[in-house]
This record gives structure tokens, sequence and C-alpha cells, in this order.
């Protein structure tokens, strides 16, 4: 009986061993993505996404001059209209990142005349 017993615990630290190797492989996939590429957030970057995948957990990264432009976190009417959403997280440090999550997501800058310039982005993440 006594060797029934180590095989049980051999399987129940290979079950964890697993279940940990499946967590790194998840986490290894995201991705980091700097919107704009190398002109960064700036006006007239509303078409960047097109034709890149994005998963949940993916990070965007968005480069800009802090005291030029910000990256507001809306909903899809504020995305529409460019207005910023009462509850809304405003992102100012010109290096901010932020991670995907599952569905729609959506941002703009919330100075004036920058998201009517097309300085916003709309995102679907699977």
């Amino acid at each position: 009986m006594g060797q029934g017993r180590g095989s049980a615990g051999v399987g129940v630290v290979l079950v964890m061993c697993l279940s940990l190797l499946l967590l790194q492989c998840e986490w290894a996939e995201a991705r980091s993505y700097t919107v704009g590429d190398a002109g960064g957030w700036t006006p007239n970057v509303a078409g960047w996404p097109k034709g890149k995948s994005f998963r949940a957990g993916d990070v965007l990264v968005f480069n800009y001059a802090p005291s030029a432009h910000n990256v507001v976190a809306v909903n899809k009417a504020g995305y529409q209209t460019c207005s910023t959403p009462r509850a809304a997280k405003v992102f100012q440090t010109g290096k901010d990142q932020i991670k995907l999550a599952k569905g729609q997501n959506f941002f703009i800058c919330s100075f004036p005349g920058h998201c009517q310039s097309g300085m916003k982005i709309a995102i679907t993440a699977a």
C-alpha cells in the first residue's frame, strides 16, 4: 500500500507542474504594441490597429508628450462622440502601458480637437 500513496503523490506534483507550465505559456503569449509605431500616439492614428491581431492581456504602449496629449480609456459612446465619460480612466505619463481586456477597448486623447483629428483607436481583443 505504501507504493500506491507514493504514486498518487507523484501524480499530484506532476499535475501541479503542468498547471504552472500552462500558466507561464499563457503569460508568455502576451505581446507589447507601441501605438502608432515609431510615430507614437498622434493625430491620424485611428487606422493603426488595422491588420493587427490583439489578445486579452496584450499591452499597448502609448508614447507622447504629456504636455500635449493624454490617453483616456472610454466606452464605445465616448469613442464615437469623442467625449470623456465621468468615470473614465485618464493616463498622462507620456509612456503609458495599458493591458487590453477581452472584447472591445477604446482610447481617445481628450485634448480639445485631438480625438476629432483621429487621435483615437478602437481595438477588439480575442
